[in-house]
């Protein structure tokens, strides 16, 4: 079955007006009335023409428009993937990608951090201080690091900062210097309260694995709390060095 012709009837016009061009006999008034046809077909093509551009017009900036709304869509969708909603640090997931991707060609020290007894802090004075006791720490941390690493949530009180290229004992004085900030911050909630993390740190070479890096790394942050809590320790290749504080 054929498709229909869109140009029916001004091909039957312009075929009309080719006879009368063909035609020897064709009178003075058959060219007139021909041109006339001719004029009127013309002018509906070019207000149509006019038409359809103007709505190509439309359709294309609206078509920009959904554009930029998706991209803006995507890049919402990636955030929300690799962010925490509270902090708007890295989420797990996205430390745990990141510090693999680091770890495949390069170095990678690695600073993981509790609050120490935020327990007590969300039972005695209820969740909201606790959320913002949470974004306070972030910001201490973001202070510290300034551009030197990427700073993550990875559970509820703990955090965790990648260092890449970053020799231990550089990583070591950035927690011990975010140790401090969170020691002196002063936090918008109770008066007094007093607000301190713990700190593990390790380095590991290219080709670690995430899971060796940060099982090193908690170590070392357990036994900064086993030892009195508001402290860094670190450790390299299983080797437990002497507490900074």
């Amino acid at each position: 079955m054929s498709e229909p012709d869109l140009f029916e009837s001004e091909n039957g016009v312009l075929a009309g007006a080719r006879a009368v061009f063909g035609n020897p006999d064709a009178g003075a008034q058959a060219y007139r009335d021909t041109l006339g046809e001719l004029i009127g077909y013309y002018e509906r093509l070019m207000r149509e023409t006019r038409r359809l551009i103007r709505r190509s017009d439309r359709e294309e900036l609206e078509m920009n428009r959904l554009n930029h709304r998706l991209q803006d869509l995507a890049r919402e969708l990636e955030f929300r993937a690799t962010r925490d909603t509270l902090t708007g640090a890295l989420n797990r997931g996205a430390i745990i990608e990141r510090a693999g991707a680091m770890l495949a060609g390069d170095s990678l020290s690695l600073i993981v951090l509790d609050i120490d007894h935020f327990k007590r802090v969300n039972d005695s004075m209820g969740h909201p201080v606790g959320d913002t006791v949470i974004r306070g720490v972030v910001e201490c941390l973001e202070r510290s690091v300034q551009g030197a690493g990427v700073i993550g949530r990875v559970g509820g009180e703990e955090f965790a900062a990648l260092l890449p290229a970053r020799g231990l004992d550089t990583a070591v004085e950035l927690a011990e210097r975010m140790r401090l900030q969170i020691e002196q911050h002063v936090f918008p909630v109770k008066a007094g309260l007093q607000v301190t993390a713990s700190f593990g740190v390790s380095w590991s070479p290219p080709g670690t694995s995430f899971e060796q890096a940060y099982a090193r790394a908690d170590e070392a942050l357990y036994q900064a709390k086993r030892s009195g809590r508001n402290r860094v320790v670190s450790l390299l290749e299983s080797e437990l060095v002497v507490p900074l504080h």
